[in-house]
């Protein structure tokens, strides 16, 4: 299981409709506003890396109100 932090800025006022809409795909473990250089942050997981990248591109970045994300893996070193 591979998991992820992905961060995102949102258009103006969008932060907590964006949050709200990604909680409901399939993968997300947590997404809540927050402040500072992004909007959102995102906890997620898939089986692999290309499944969450797949998640990331096919459904993460199609929501509306996103401006750019941000995603970084976690590592067990």
């Amino acid at each position: 299981m591979v998991q992820a932090y992905i961060l995102i800025q949102t258009e103006v006022g969008k932060a907590t409709a964006v949050a709200q809409t990604i909680s409901a795909i399939n993968g997300v473990i947590t997404a809540e506003d927050v402040t500072g250089p992004y909007d959102v942050i995102v906890k997620a997981e898939a089986d692999t890396i290309d499944d969450l990248g797949r998640m990331v591109v096919a459904k993460v970045q199609k929501v509306e109100g996103i401006t750019r994300t941000l995603t970084c893996p976690v590592v067990n070193l």
